[in-house]
């Protein structure tokens, strides 16, 4: 790439990447002020740990699905992703998960996958949200044959269900993320899941018990306790006000756009696991108007982010380094030397011209 305004860890610089086998080898450049020059943007990759679909497909289609959904959020500037299940039966579920095991073994196409984000079934049935109506307890015998079979980084939980906070000790304990969301607990189950491990909430204010001021809930639990939340920054989820209380509170708060297969691709009915949705007026919808995952792409949720205010440095670390830092990778989210070369162009107006990553330029 040609010479840049790139963000790196220790801020702006005005330089050019030099890479080596699909990593970064060093910076060239000096410190800088994007505000004293006219030149593009480089950023790191977009990070995005929450991804149902996207170019008309649904993870849940199983292995003809999953190159589709990484090329086609490549072209918004996510560099890797997390596939994200529906709640489904269980048959289908290991299904998926086997075919998802196998796809990444396979070389890389689009984006890369990094492992499953199974969203679901450990949910509450009272707050399914859009998701098909399977949920159901959570046993750790289920969970082994599960993690047997595909990379599982993330889970959804809901933690007021019998047995689930023993569950989440012993998962967490083994280096998997552990999400309270889809859920109808107190503030009280919600801080007890935290203590017990969990360690992110799942598109923080929706399907989850909300703030009261006698009654905290899950968002008063968050809001109060948490390190690290994923909230969608599509400002149909949730309303920018709600973002900027959530920025304040939660220190690593990250952004993920939950989409679906309807994601670049013009309105219409697309399929959600096991449900027909309709994308429309911006949004995704279940025939009684729930809203049922987004249309959200990363570089409109970085576009979205400095429109209600926020410096473009640190939107960036909220769709990049944040959730890289999450699932404990140092070598995605950042520029730097030793990193993989994942990156992002955008010119002066935050339009994306280049995607790059593992090195290979589009």
């Amino acid at each position: 790439m040609d010479i840049a305004n790139i963000l790196t860890p220790a801020g702006w610089v005005r330089g050019q990447l030099h890479l080596e086998q699909g990593r970064i080898r060093a910076i060239d450049g000096t410190p800088c002020d994007p505000q004293d020059n006219d030149l593009p943007y480089l950023l790191p990759g977009f990070i995005d740990l929450h991804v149902h679909g996207g170019g008309g497909s649904d993870i849940m289609q199983g292995t003809q699905a999953f190159a589709t959904i990484a090329r086609t959020h490549r072209r918004f500037g996510t560099t890797s992703l997390l596939a994200t299940t529906m709640t489904a039966p269980r048959e289908e579920l290991a299904g998926v998960l086997a075919q998802l095991g196998e796809h990444l073994r396979q070389p890389r196409q689009g984006a890369r996958i990094l492992g499953v984000h199974l969203e679901g079934p450990y949910i509450n049935p009272g707050k399914l949200g859009a998701q098909p109506n399977f949920a159901h307890q959570a046993l750790l015998d289920e969970v082994e044959q599960y993690l047997a079979l595909a990379p599982i980084k993330v889970i959804t939980i809901a933690p007021e269900i019998a047995g689930h906070l023993p569950l989440i000790q012993a998962l967490s304990q083994r280096g998997i993320r552990l999400q309270i969301g889809h859920t109808l607990g107190s503030y009280e189950e919600g801080v007890a899941a935290l203590e017990a491990g969990a360690s992110s909430f799942t598109h923080l204010y929706n399907a989850m018990s909300p703030l009261h001021h006698r009654e905290p809930g899950i968002v008063g639990a968050a809001l109060a306790h948490a390190r690290y939340a994923e909230l969608i920054p599509d400002l149909l989820h949730v309303h920018p006000g709600a973002i900027k209380v959530a920025l304040r509170a939660i220190p690593c708060l990250y952004c993920v756009t939950d989409s679906t297969a309807a994601a670049g691709m013009p309105d219409g009915e697309y399929r959600l696991g096991s449900h027909t949705v309709t994308k429309c007026l911006g949004g995704v919808r279940l025939p009684d108007g729930t809203l049922a995952g987004s249309t959200l792409t990363m570089d409109q949720a970085l576009r979205n982010l400095v429109k209600i205010g926020l410096p473009l440095a640190e939107a960036s670390d909220r769709l990049s380094r944040y959730p890289a830092d999450y699932l404990g990778i140092t070598d995605r989210g950042r520029l730097q030397a030793g990193a993989w070369a994942d990156a992002v162009l955008l010119d002066r107006q935050l339009n994306l011209t280049a995607v790059m990553v593992e090195g290979d330029l589009s």
